[in-house]
């Protein structure tokens, strides 16, 4: 696998805030620090240690065209030093959706680099979760990507009705001691799980279709497995002028482990597969991970492009 990589700035930042939600069993957050924005086969590894946080993050990314598309539509986005890691998976035609995925996770991370270099609050004091603000500096970032990819669609009409995923977490230091403020902002169906012990929980929901029949219960889960419209989204960055966005936050503790991803992997790779994957590397170097499962993925298929981002949450 031929991999490339394109870098862009690093920045910094600190705190957070919400609109809670509960989430899938008993949760908790996690940290972070440094930036890389990775299109087509891109592959990132970073890991931040500093005195003054009470957590070390290591976060991997890998993203590949998969075995059937001729363009990657995916975006990636790691930036450490922000605590901000986004996956997007774009739509609408050949080009379209790969602009709008990279617009959108460009939107967000310059959105929160300017709001952290501004001084603000969320990003600089140790608040509470329920206290911060920094829920809404992320859920108005993607507010703004989805303003920006709608724009971006209204100058050219050939882009015109393209839309993006988005999955956004961020992580930064807790005043809670022992853990880390985790914030994660979701549109669409890319996902975001949590591995904590031996358990693992999807923490965003799908926007599709087939959820919305299932939740009715006009559809059965087996059904809904095999729906030939599985992969109709009822929400996407852009394709309207605004959107909403789901946010939750919860705190991070010492072992976690988030993964991100589009839907190129969790179409052909269930969720007690990518658990039994992530156990497997606990306690080591996570830089072959992503790989492994894109691989599965594509041995399975490789229907769609697939992109994978790991984040682990480690005592400093």
């Amino acid at each position: 696998m031929e991999i490339s990589r394109r870098i862009a700035r690093v920045v910094h930042s600190k705190k957070p805030t919400l609109p809670l939600r509960k989430c899938h069993g008993a949760l908790t957050p996690g940290k972070v620090p440094s930036y890389v924005l990775c299109k087509d086969m891109a592959f990132i590894r970073e890991s931040i240690e500093r005195e003054e946080r009470q957590m070390r993050v290591t976060s991997v990314g890998l993203t590949d065209i998969g075995r059937k598309r001729e363009v990657n539509q995916d975006s990636l986005l790691i930036n450490d030093d922000l605590g901000l890691y986004t996956v997007a998976d774009g739509m609408g035609g050949h080009a379209g959706g790969e602009i709008a995925s990279s617009v959108a996770v460009e939107t967000i991370e310059h959105k929160l680099v300017a709001a952290s270099d501004n001084g603000t609050a969320p990003f600089h004091q140790r608040l509470g979760l329920e206290e911060s603000g920094m829920a809404e500096h992320l859920r108005e970032a993607v507010e703004a990507a989805c303003w920006a990819v709608f724009q971006r669609a209204r100058e050219d009409p050939a882009l015109r009705g393209m839309g993006t995923t988005v999955s956004s977490l961020l992580l930064q230091d807790s005043a809670e001691e022992g853990s880390v403020d985790a914030y994660l902002a979701h549109v669409g169906d890319s996902r975001v799980y949590l591995v904590r012990g031996s358990m693992i929980h999807q923490l965003s929901e799908d926007h599709t279709l087939v959820n919305e029949q299932l939740k009715a219960g006009i559809i059965t889960a087996d059904q809904a497995e095999n729906s030939r419209v599985k992969n109709i989204i009822t929400r996407s960055v852009g394709f309207e002028e605004d959107v909403l966005v789901d946010v939750v936050g919860l705190w991070a503790e010492p072992g976690d482990v988030f993964v991100l991803c589009s839907d190129g992997l969790t179409g052909f790779v269930d969720e007690s597969e990518i658990l039994d994957h992530v156990e497997s590397f606990k306690g080591e170097d996570l830089d072959a991970l992503p790989k492994r499962l894109i691989d599965l993925a594509n041995d399975r298929g490789g229907d769609d492009n697939v992109t994978v981002l790991i984040v682990r949450v480690d005592a400093a």
